[in-house]
């Protein structure tokens, strides 16, 4: 258990919970805009209340609405991933908007307390947006390239970790259990993603035995090309992971491109393989 935050890439470790950077700057914006929304609107605490509660539901709303409008394909093939909110998936000029339109119809009767609600929520959207790019608790890699290690496969062979990037394809590492919810949720979309051309998908289970692993996949019916164990969890301490599921994307030169702490959803996956 991490006692202090700990910081990597798109995730950051708070105790036993995950949370991903964006929502982490999401959180403190959105406090930020509280406090000083309710002492200088000059509105009552019942108006503050509705108005701030209704714009972030309205916010959340427009920015996956939008967001799923413009990756339509992702999400075509299972519609209600949409609805599954603990998923990234926002656009932030959709929730803007929204925001606004709620903003100036709620406080409508007061006018300087609606220019003032319309700014502030202009500054916490475009103060959000400079912390994301920014990037002031992340990103950075903890491996530079595929790592030299040596793991097993299912049939107890060593198999080079390093060496799989000589292939010349876009490397996936996934690191996953049994246990672990998220992980067996984007296992289809892995085992589809590896059956693709220039990409290789490589699962590598933590700590746990064989029995467990076979008969997951086995149950499931997902084939991978490379399904490795990794007994003493190696992985999770040269990516520093802070949790399952973790999925680092390698370039052909076995270069780190992008990392990804938790689900992986549709449009994120899609994202990689089209970038």
């Amino acid at each position: 258990m991490y006692l202090l935050t700990d910081k990597l890439m798109n995730a950051i470790a708070l105790g036993p919970l995950l949370i991903s950077t964006p929502r982490l700057y999401a959180l403190g914006v959105a406090l930020m805009l509280l406090v000083s929304s309710r002492y200088l609107l000059g509105l009552s605490a019942q108006q503050h209340t509705r108005w701030f509660n209704g714009l972030l539901l309205v916010w959340l709303v427009g920015a996956r609405a939008v967001f799923v409008i413009l990756h339509w394909e992702s999400y075509s093939e299972a519609p209600l991933d949409a609805l599954k909110l603990w998923q990234p998936g926002f656009n932030a000029l959709g929730g803007m908007v929204a925001g606004l339109v709620w903003t100036a119809w709620a406080l409508r009767v007061r006018l300087l307390a609606m220019l003032g609600g319309l700014a502030m929520t202009v500054g916490a959207a475009s103060l959000w947006l400079v912390l994301v790019t920014l990037a002031p608790l992340g990103p950075s890699f903890a491996v530079a390239s595929v790592p030299d290690i040596t793991l097993e496969d299912l049939d107890g062979n060593p198999v080079n970790l390093a060496s799989l990037d000589a292939q010349g394809d876009l490397l996936m590492v996934n690191l996953w259990a049994t246990w672990c919810p998220p992980c067996l949720r984007e296992m289809p979309l892995l085992e589809a993603a590896d059956q693709m051309e220039g990409v290789s998908v490589v699962v590598v289970n933590q700590g746990e035995d064989l029995l467990p692993i076979v008969r997951y996949l086995d149950e499931q019916q997902l084939v991978f090309r490379h399904a490795l164990r990794d007994p003493r969890q190696l992985l999770m301490a040269e990516f520093a992971a802070p949790g399952l599921p973790t999925t680092v994307l390698f370039d052909a030169q076995g270069r780190t491109l992008d990392v990804h702490v938790g689900e992986l959803t549709r449009a994120h996956l899609e994202r990689w393989l089209n970038d």
